[in-house]
């Protein structure tokens, strides 16, 4: 069974560790994981040049999903461009489940789904990466977005933007530390398996290994 917490009004986490798998899910809500690839920890060192102190344990996650429909698709962005795949990817992994409860209403999620669904097919946002690093790096306020490209919490954060959500900075400078700040997820206890996603193509129909 999940460990499930209420940080936010309106909103619970649940927490899956590896071999568990959610269900009665819900179009809008979304996942942080932790992937341990050398990108994953780069995001990681760089998150943790913004979030210190009490908030660096929200340093953990390094990548995050939004969920589109009750079987579970997914919307993410990934290095090799914005796809469509499944939450059975994570099935092997731990993973934090994000539902919005009564910080979205039905229309919210509609529109949250949209405007997901309208960004697969476009490129992983590099430069954008880059940019975030040399401001973390500088303490320099450079931004700049370019359309057609989207990292992962940047994609999620401009679906959230279409319910309750009020961020403190621009999407495209949103991190998943900072995501998981916002709701208040707590990372799990020292020791915890972490497990390993499937590769995207292989959950892409919702398939089980």
């Amino acid at each position: 069974m999940p460990l499930t917490f209420a940080p936010v009004k309106g909103a619970t986490i649940e927490r899956y560790d590896p071999g568990e798998q959610a269900s009665d899910l819900q179009p809008g809500d979304f996942i942080l994981t932790q992937g341990s690839d050398i990108f994953g920890r780069l995001i990681r060192l760089g998150q943790a040049l913004r979030l210190r102190g009490a908030d660096h344990k929200y340093t953990y996650w390094n990548h995050v999903a939004l969920i589109v429909d009750e079987q579970g698709s997914l919307i993410e962005a990934l290095g090799e461009g914005v796809r469509e795949t499944n939450i059975s990817r994570y099935t092997p992994a731990e993973y934090h489940l994000v539902r919005l409860g009564t910080t979205a209403d039905e229309n919210d999620r509609a529109e949250a789904v949209r405007f997901a669904r309208q960004t697969v097919g476009d490129n992983y946002g590099w430069l954008t990466i880059v940019c975030i690093g040399l401001r973390l790096l500088t303490g320099g306020k450079l931004a700049f977005e370019v359309d057609g490209q989207f990292i992962c919490s940047g994609l999620v954060a401009r679906a959230m933007e279409r319910t309750q959500a009020i961020f403190n900075r621009d999407t495209e400078d949103i991190m998943p530390a900072d995501l998981a700040k916002y709701y208040q997820v707590e990372p799990p206890p020292p020791g915890t398996p972490k497990g390993k996603a499937l590769p995207p193509a292989v959950a892409q129909f919702g398939f089980q290994l």
